[in-house]
């Protein structure tokens, strides 16, 4: 079982910046894959990006060229730097880690004002 606790949503204009932070504890070997889902009010659940263990990075059309995904497999944290945040950005973000099966955080709102 693997649990995930996200932390560093918040409010921000338009243009600025915000890091997403997530940690897992529990008992597990490790993690093969973790990311970063977002949902919007009335928007189905999206991928923003993901990062395998070896450092593979795959990013949504809407995050390349702003987003950055990391991993510090030490801490067993993933960490998502927001930057140019637009309004559409707006959604509670939720962390993911797959190991035999998905595990989910209870996710962060992020609010960018115009």
């Amino acid at each position: 079982q693997v649990q995930l606790v996200e932390s560093g949503g918040g409010l921000v204009q338009a243009g600025g910046s915000l890091r997403l932070a997530c940690a897992a504890s529990g008992r597990f070997v490790k993690i093969d894959v973790m990311g970063w889902y977002r949902q919007a009010p009335g928007k189905q659940r999206e991928l923003v990006a993901r990062i395998t263990g070896g450092g593979i990075t795959v990013y949504a059309d809407s995050a390349k060229g702003r987003f950055t995904i990391s991993r510090d497999n030490a801490k067993s944290t993933i960490y998502l730097q927001m930057n140019s945040l637009k309004p559409e950005d707006t959604a509670v973000y939720y962390c993911y880690g797959f190991t035999t099966s998905y595990s989910w955080g209870q996710g962060t709102q992020v609010t960018v004002s115009s």
